[in-house]
């Protein structure tokens, strides 16, 4: 007898913390493992954001906060949105959740009916696939390959849309390969959506803050306002302030999607603590230096990866836009051979191979959609990046051609 529920069974655990767990394991062994499988900052938390949630616990603010979110956040969130990224919003349009993942759970849960659509365009973040999977919709993935940037151009969604198609995912600058959008790159898509008025949009948008070579950002509601009715903007304060641990996304919508989320939401975890909300609200309205610096340092640590990967014959590299990925195609060691005799057949070849004879920890591409690639974080120091090229470029001169 099973107690798992059937609707499991097309789902996959996170294949960037299988990953991770895998390059852990090989570490509790005594193996000095370079783990470049999950992404986030190593930057601590800004002083000023961890003693406003502690003062806010001092201050007794510790029970439930309404569902969407302490009004106090919400106007703050308003407020950023308005002034970094031209959306006409109010308090009210806003809602907080645990993380951005969250929002976009709580928003399919709210809108999905068993066969509905998503256009995820790959490569996409792990657990778009599987979320949409988990709450009985059916995801699209179209290739949105290396040629194009790994962005999605309105041919290819046009061919993706259906009449069952509820959903379109955007994700900028996109993990796991940092592809950025230009104004008129988002215009052309949202005149294909214009024609499409079934179709909404989540725009996930959460590494806003990190992109690269002078690039200024754009959100998809700045670039398609005619769409606003239709448009979930997402983003949260994890990877801006290096504060994945502490949970707090937030997203503005049109009014009726904003309510469904809420219901879910007081229906599910109630509420976002309420020292996470002070928190989230320091970061907004704080000193704002960290943005700048960690962002200096991002590309400072892509440049470097860029470089190292350059010098290895059959791996490339173009530079990321933005985030702190590096999604490296691996075309060049498919059919080679390892020092033990195995060939080397898939992308997940390539990771296994990288985990147990660089002991680098890595994800393969096959997890995002698009292969032959794999993922690394550049979201380490300097020194740990060169390492692990280093240990890169060792492993592949390993390798031999097939007999």
């Amino acid at each position: 007898m099973s107690y798992v529920a059937t609707r499991l069974a097309e789902v996959k655990p996170s294949a960037s913390m299988a990953a991770s767990m895998a390059a852990k394991a090989l570490r509790a062994t005594g193996v000095d493992v370079i783990d470049l499988g999950l992404g986030e900052p190593d930057f601590p938390t800004p002083p000023h954001v961890a003693e406003a949630a502690h003062a806010a616990a001092l201050r007794g603010e510790t029970l439930y906060t309404a569902a969407a979110g302490t009004p106090a956040l919400r106007a703050a969130v308003a407020d950023k949105f308005r002034r970094e990224n031209g959306l006409d919003c109010g308090p009210d349009d806003i809602v907080v959740a645990n993380g951005a993942k969250q929002i976009i759970f709580n928003a399919l849960m709210a809108t999905l009916n068993d066969g509905d659509e998503a256009i995820l365009p790959a490569p996409y973040f792990v657990s778009y696939p599987e979320m949409v999977k988990l709450l009985g919709g059916v995801p699209v993935m179209p290739v949105c390959g290396a040629e194009h940037g790994f962005r999605l151009t309105p041919a290819v969604l046009e061919a993706a849309i259906t009449p069952r198609t509820k959903w379109l995912f955007l994700n900028m600058p996109g993990n796991p390969s940092g592809a950025v959008y230009s104004e008129a790159e988002l215009r052309a898509l949202g005149a294909v959506l214009a024609r499409h008025p079934q179709v909404l949009i989540l725009s996930d948008e959460i590494y806003e803050h990190i992109i690269f070579d002078g690039r200024q950002f754009v959100s998809f509601g700045q670039a398609c306002p005619e769409l606003k009715d239709r448009s979930l903007i997402v983003n949260g304060v994890a990877k801006a302030y290096a504060m994945t641990g502490w949970r707090v996304g937030y997203a503005t919508g049109p009014a009726p999607l904003l309510k469904a989320m809420n219901t879910v939401q007081s229906q599910s975890v109630t509420s976002v603590a309420a020292p996470m909300q002070a928190a989230a609200l320091a970061a907004l309205t704080g000193p704002q230096e960290c943005i700048a610096q960690f962002r200096e340092a991002f590309q400072r640590r892509r440049d470097l990866v860029v470089a190292g990967i350059a010098k290895i014959p059959g791996l490339t590299l173009s530079p990321p836009e933005g985030a702190f990925y590096a999604y490296i195609g691996c075309a060049g060691l498919i059919g080679r051979v390892t020092p033990a005799g195995k060939s080397l057949d898939t992308d997940g070849d390539v990771s296994g191979y990288l985990l147990g004879h660089a002991h680098v920890g890595s994800v393969p591409g096959a997890a995002y959609g698009v292969s032959p690639f794999f993922r690394i974080s550049t979201a380490t120091s300097d020194a740990v990046l060169t390492e692990a090229t280093g240990r890169i470029a060792r492993a592949v001169a390993d390798l031999r051609e097939p007999a």
